[in-house]
C-alpha cells in the first residue's frame, strides 16, 4: 500500500528510518540536516542522543550496532568530514549502519544553508586504507522515504556502513511524497558476546587479530570487497530517460537531476540512485550517444569517475555555489555540444 504526506525531506528520512526498524540515532545539530534530529525524538521507540560532536555520534552508533540495534546518524560536510575514521571502524568491523549526509556548500564552513554536491568522493574514499560503500543518492521526497529503508536494508545485508546522499535543496523541499512500502530486513546479525563475534580494528582472520600478517589482510580486503559487490547488485538502482534520435546523454543526480528533466524532450538523461559502486550499465547506455555530458554541483568529482568508466571524455557542466540556474546549464549545454567547453 502506497500513503500521501506533504513532507519535507529531512521529515521523510527520520520516517523511513523508524519504519525500517530504527532503534539508535546519535548526532550533532548541524544546517541543513538537523530536522532529522528533531523529527526522531518524537519516536518513542528510538533511542535519540544528541552528542557533543560528530566523532562521539558516529562513534556511538558503531557501538549501538555491535549490541544489537539498528542504528543511524544524520550530519552535513563537515560533520561527514569528522566521521570518517568512525566510517572505516564500521567497515573493519562490520557494524551495519546508515549514515546520512544532507550535502551543503564547503570546504570548511562554507555556505551552510545551500545545497551542494562536494561529498561524493569522499564518500568513497574519505576514510583511509582500502574499503568499499554502498551509496544512494535520491532526487525528492518520496524517494528519500524510500531509500532511507532501502539504505537500511543494504547494511543489514552487507554488514557495513551505509551513506545514504542528500542535499540542502531535497533535504529542505517540501512535497507531496508517496510512502512505499519496502520490505524491511530484520537484524540477523548477533551482538558481540554471541557466537564468533569480533570486535577489533586490526587486520584480523575471524575473531583474532593478524596485524603482522599481509596474507590475512589480503583476505580480509578481498572479501570485504566481494560480500559489498555481491549485496550492490541487488540494489542496482538508476533512472534512463532515452530520447529517440538523441545524440545527447545528460547525467545528472540528486537535486541537479530534478533541472535536467526540463531538457527530457531534446537529450536523454541517465540518473544513478545508487550512486557507488557506479552502475555498470552505464557503460553500455553511454555507446549509444555522440555526446554525454555531466552536470553536476561541484567541481567536477562524478564527471572524472564517469570519463574513467566509460574511457573517453564528457562534457561537464558546474553548477557551483548552491544555484542551479536552467539558462546557465542551457548555455553550457550548447558549449559542450559545440566543442567551446
Amino acid at each position: 500500500m502506497t500513503h500521501k504526506l506533504i513532507l519535507q525531506g529531512n521529515d521523510a528520512v527520520a520516517l523511513g528510518a523508524v519504519k525500517a526498524g530504527l532503534r539508535f540515532f546519535a548526532g550533532y545539530p548541524i544546517t541543513p540536516a538537523s530536522e532529522i534530529l528533531h523529527k526522531l525524538v518524537e519516536f518513542p521507540e528510538v533511542k535519540v542522543l544528541q552528542m557533543e560532536d560528530e566523532i562521539a555520534s558516529i562513534n556511538a552508533c558503531v557501538g549501538a550496532s555491535l549490541a544489537g540495534a539498528k542504528a543511524m546518524t544524520a550530519t552535513s560536510g563537515p560533520g561527514f568530514s569528522l566521521m570518517q575514521e568512525g566510517i572505516g571502524l564500521a567497515h573493519m568491523v562490520e557494524a551495519p549502519l546508515v549514515v546520512v549526509n544532507v550535502q551543503r556548500v564547503g570546504p570548511s564552513t562554507g555556505m551552510p544553508t545551500f545545497g551542494s554536491q562536494g561529498d561524493l568522493l569522499q564518500c568513497r574514499y574519505g576514510s583511509h586504507g582500502d574499503y568499499f560503500s554502498i551509496v544512494f543518492y535520491p532526487n525528492s521526497v518520496s524517494e528519500l522515504y524510500r531509500y532511507t529503508m532501502e539504505a537500511m536494508n543494504a547494511a543489514e545485508e552487507s554488514l557495513s556502513p551505509v551513506i545514504l546522499l542528500s542535499d540542502g535543496i531535497i533535504g529542505h523541499l517540501s512535497e507531496t511524497a508517496e510512502l512505499e512500502d519496502v520490505t524491511i530486513k530484520e537484524r540477523s546479525l548477533k551482538p558481540l558476546g554471541h557466537g564468533n563475534r569480533h570486535f577489533t580494528s586490526l587486520t584480523h582472520t575471524g575473531s583474532y587479530p593478524k596485524a603482522t600478517a599481509p596474507s590475512a589482510h589480503q583476505e580480509l580486503i578481498a572479501g570485504l570487497a566481494k560480500k559489498t559487490a555481491d549485496v550492490a547488485r541487488r540494489y542496482v538502482r538508476y533512472e534512463y530517460l532515452p530520447v529517440k534520435g538523441s545524440h545527447t546523454l545528460l547525467i545528472a543526480f540528486g537535486a541537479v537531476s530534478r533541472a535536467a528533466y526540463h531538457f527530457k524532450d531534446h537529450f536523454s538523461i541517465f540518473r544513478p540512485v545508487r550512486i557507488f559502486p557506479m552502475i555498470e550499465d552505464l557503460k553500455e547506455i553511454a555507446r549509444r550517444y555522440k555526446t554525454v555530458i555531466v552536470m553536476e554541483m561541484n567541481a567536477g568529482q562524478y564527471t572524472l569517475l564517469v570519463e574513467a568508466l566509460l574511457h573517453r571524455p564528457v562534457g561537464f557542466i558546474p553548477l557551483l555555489g548552491g544555484a542551479i540556474n536552467l539558462e546557465y546549464i542551457k548555455e553550457r549545454i550548447k558549449k559542450c555540444l559545440s566543442g567551446t567547453t
